[in-house]
């Protein structure tokens, strides 16, 4: 039987609304309830860094989908991890492979002041996608390159999972 208006089968919507339809990013499988798993994902990683950390979960349209501040985590990383999350989407790529291609000389220096300043250039943003199609991104702040980039790539191994 075909699906009727506001039901939504095994998409996992929570769909109090239920007139409205999925986006397209929910249709794709980046519901709520998938951005909480990463975020769950990244905080797990987070904590067996011992480092506390901005999680943010982004639809196609970089919308916010959910977003978490651990305690403790710092005030400047709620505005890094959104803009991480952009960057990856912005560019269909991961954040930390903008720096190489932006250093003084190359032909993207200054990159990082194109849509007002929102480009990071370091780890911890990365695209997400299903089936090829780029459904949304996740970006991630509080520790070190290397450490977001853990905590980033755990968010990201979780929804390839689902």
């Amino acid at each position: 039987m075909p699906q009727q208006r506001g039901e939504t089968g095994d998409m996992g919507l929570d769909n109090v609304d239920s007139w409205r339809g999925p986006t397209a990013s929910q249709a794709a499988g980046l519901t709520l309830a998938a951005a909480r798993e990463i975020i769950a994902a990244v905080q797990a990683q987070a904590r067996a860094l011992g480092v506390a950390m901005s999680c943010a979960v982004v639809d196609s349209g970089d919308q916010l989908v959910a977003f978490e501040r651990m305690d403790g985590a710092d005030l400047v990383g709620i505005r890094l991890a959104q803009d991480k999350a952009f960057t990856a989407l912005a560019n269909r790529m991961p954040s930390r492979d903008l720096g190489p291609i932006t250093q003084p000389g190359t032909d993207f220096y200054g990159y990082d002041s194109v849509a007002g300043g929102r480009m990071i250039l370091f780890s911890g943003g990365m695209p997400l996608e299903r089936d090829g199609v780029l459904v949304g991104a996740v970006g991630v702040s509080g520790g070190d390159n290397p450490q977001d980039q853990r905590a980033v790539d755990a968010g990201v191994a979780r929804f390839n999972r689902g």
